[in-house]
């Protein structure tokens, strides 16, 4: 793959372009992998790699010796695993529906096992077929979403025939607070990983998410599996952010104008304009993952100059205040920044009173991506 790749519209008939960075992606792995050592470091990119394309970013972390991936869905394995070298392993953090277990198999994906039912049908199809078909189990450790809860771990310790023909490559859970340090949350999960753990001996620990790699060595395993590290967000709140920015998004400004003194802005008026005015639309909105939260407090900038957004942020545009600007700064065409140096992912979401995931996955399809760095380690 050459440095720079460019995929759907060019800039000037797109509303925005979406620069994400694989060699910074690369180094992000890179240096997750050398905190975690001794343990292996997957790669999670399920939501087609949080909205940035999991058709380019999982080999590109295949490329720096990633080779455990998570998908949340199987219809997302099964996209996936055809891109990637039969050496590399594709996990489904949900399991595998009723009567897919087949199609799994076939396809040469890995289920995580998150309940009894789950449990017996893939060991009904190895002993079936004859072969040993490996799997990940899942325990609840207390986030009460996914896995064995206590009393079904209790049951399989009493019935390991129920495993049979099934390879279990980890024992995993996932921690509901690690990118908060101080949380008890994480003392407690921990303790329950443990204990629950204890009725699968020998089989190897898949523990941390992004934030649990930055915690004790005791919460990583021997499999830790980063998200939204990766991508360039903040592992751990409330410290600084360790890790590269990975995602860059401009937006093309359609239009300035002036207004005067009492001259309302976007629907329902929601800004009126104290003193003349001058104001840029932007070609994006709220169907492109501009948070409608942000209006009237989000920004944009153009090189240092923070440009309020007013009004209300609509479904295909926004307005910003560009009087901090000199005259004719601004034109039609040009982009202003919104992920940026000036503005980061997590800046962004605190100011939407979301999280940066949710920034992430829903970045729409209309810009133009620039992928970038592809080579760089």
């Amino acid at each position: 793959m050459s440095r720079e790749t460019y995929v759907t519209s060019d800039w000037d008939i797109a509303p925005g372009q979406l620069t994400i960075d694989l060699g910074a992606l690369r180094r992000n792995y890179a240096a997750l992998a050398r905190r975690a050592a001794p343990a292996r470091v997957a790669g999670v990119v399920k939501a087609n790699a949080y909205g940035l394309g999991a058709n380019l970013v999982a080999p590109a972390l295949y490329a720096q010796g990633c080779r455990d991936f998570f998908v949340a869905q199987f219809s997302e394995a099964l996209a996936l695993r055809p891109l990637l070298p039969a050496d590399a392993a594709v996990y489904v953090l949900n399991g595998i529906a009723p009567g897919a277990e087949e199609a799994a198999r076939a396809a040469g994906v890995i289920p995580v096992l998150n309940c009894l039912e789950q449990v017996d049908a893939w060991s009904a199809l190895a002993r079936a077929r004859g072969v040993e078909l490996p799997a990940l189990i899942q325990l609840d450790s207390g986030m009460s979403r996914l896995g064995l809860a206590p009393y079904e771990v209790e049951a399989l310790a009493a019935a390991p025939a129920r495993l049979a023909g099934v390879r279990l490559l980890y024992v995993m859970s996932h921690l509901a607070s690690a990118d908060e340090p101080a949380s008890v949350q994480n003392g407690e999960q921990l303790g329950a990983m443990n204990r629950l753990a204890a009725a699968f001996a020998g089989v190897p620990l898949c523990f941390a998410n992004s934030g649990g790699i930055f915690l004790d060595p005791a919460f990583r395993g021997a499999l830790v599996r980063p998200g939204i590290a990766l991508y360039g967000a903040a592992p751990t709140a409330g410290v600084p952010n360790p890790m590269e920015p990975v995602v860059r998004l401009d937006i093309r400004v359609v239009q300035s104008r002036s207004v005067p003194a009492g001259a309302k802005v976007g629907y329902g008026g929601a800004h009126v304009a104290e003193a003349p005015m001058r104001l840029a639309t932007l070609a994006a909105g709220y169907a492109d993952g501009i948070p409608r939260h942000l209006s009237g407090c989000g920004a944009l900038y153009l090189g240092e100059t923070r440009l309020p957004m007013i009004g209300r942020v609509s479904m295909d545009s926004l307005t910003v205040d560009i009087s901090a600007l000199p005259e004719g700064a601004v034109s039609a065409g040009q982009m202003l920044e919104f992920i940026g140096p000036h503005q980061t992912l997590d800046q962004i979401a605190a100011a939407a009173g979301t999280i940066s995931y949710e920034i992430l996955t829903r970045l729409g399809t209309r810009y133009q991506r620039r992928y970038a760095g592809a080579e760089a380690a």
